[in-house]
């Protein structure tokens, strides 16, 4: 679907692009986890981008790409939702299964539709009321609310999904005549920044030890960084600013409720990652769950799209 003014939707290009990026963002998750017990994710947030911002300048350098932005205000604001939506996923890591926060994460498609309807004027059908029913369906056998096997870590990757399937509407509405390389770069100076911010909050305040080990990730000292920390960290930044070039240009080109549903590779990547890094295995009620929100991803996106003049601007 493209609306009056838009250039034309590039779906298959989107759908491989997307699918790449995924896969690279799983691998750069599982590698988070892998160094919570080490760093704080501020301190990730900062190396990282350390070494994506040159990459990427370097990259608009070699491709001619102008750094002005064109609405700089929806950028930002864009890019304040994402890195909040990773504040909240990445929280979560240190206690959750890798495949347990990317089933989390991934009700953003569903999410992403009923935004989609409530701010772009995409009516819902009863097909995707089907399957935002059966998607939520999925999360509570996965999560098991109400039981002993439930942490209230699970409602973090939640909030994050939220964040981010906001950010992901602003991209298609606000945002899409901004050149990919200029998202990935603005968010990226916003992580650095968060970092650094953080960091120094966190020296300034002088918290109880005790804070400090119960929560090491989100309030621990800053870890000095080795050699091969450093080449850890820009390896990060490889994938980081690859993948948030790819997940920019996907939702530019291709309707987000679309989009979205091939989002669901991250769910396979995330759990061949958390095999090869943390053994971790599937039970029947994730597996079970995974399907159920993947079939409600799929009724989601089959739904008949409205005509352009049905759609309004956002907001």
């Amino acid at each position: 679907m493209t609306r009056p003014g838009m250039p034309p939707d590039k779906t298959a290009q989107g759908i491989v692009i997307i699918l790449a990026s995924v896969s690279m963002m799983a691998l750069t998750d599982a590698i988070v986890k892998h160094v919570s017990t080490d760093f704080t994710v501020w301190q990730v947030f900062f190396a990282r981008s350390l070494f994506a911002i040159p990459i990427l300048l370097v990259i608009c350098w070699i491709s001619g790409v102008s750094l002005t932005l064109k609405n700089p205000k929806w950028t930002v604001i864009r890019s304040l939702l994402l890195v909040s939506s990773w504040i909240a996923i990445y929280a979560s890591l240190p206690v959750l299964s890798l495949s347990v926060v990317a089933v989390a994460m991934y009700t953003n498609p569903i999410i992403t539709a009923l935004l989609s309807a409530l701010l772009i004027g995409e009516p819902v059908s009863r097909r995707q009321w089907a399957g935002v029913l059966l998607g939520f369906l999925g999360v509570i056998v996965i999560l098991k609310p109400g039981t002993d096997a439930f942490s209230w870590f699970a409602l973090l990757p939640i909030l994050g999904a939220a964040l981010y399937s906001y950010a992901m509407i602003l991209t298609r509405t606000k945002c899409q005549n901004e050149a990919p390389l200029n998202l990935a770069l603005a968010l990226h100076v916003t992580f650095l920044a968060t970092g650094l911010l953080a960091s120094l909050v966190l020296l300034l305040i002088e918290l109880e030890m005790t804070t400090k080990e119960t929560f090491p990730f989100l309030v621990g000292d800053w870890f000095p960084l080795q050699m091969e920390d450093w080449a850890l960290m820009a390896f990060l930044g490889l994938l980081s600013a690859i993948y948030f070039i790819g997940v920019a240009r996907a939702y530019q080109i291709v309707p987000p409720s679309i989009i979205g549903t091939f989002d669901y590779a991250y769910l396979i990547s995330a759990a061949i990652w958390g095999y090869v890094f943390f053994s971790e295995s599937l039970n029947l009620s994730t597996i079970g769950g995974m399907v159920l929100i993947t079939v409600a991803g799929v009724l989601v996106a089959i739904t008949k799209r409205p005509n352009q003049h049905q759609v309004r601007d956002a907001m």
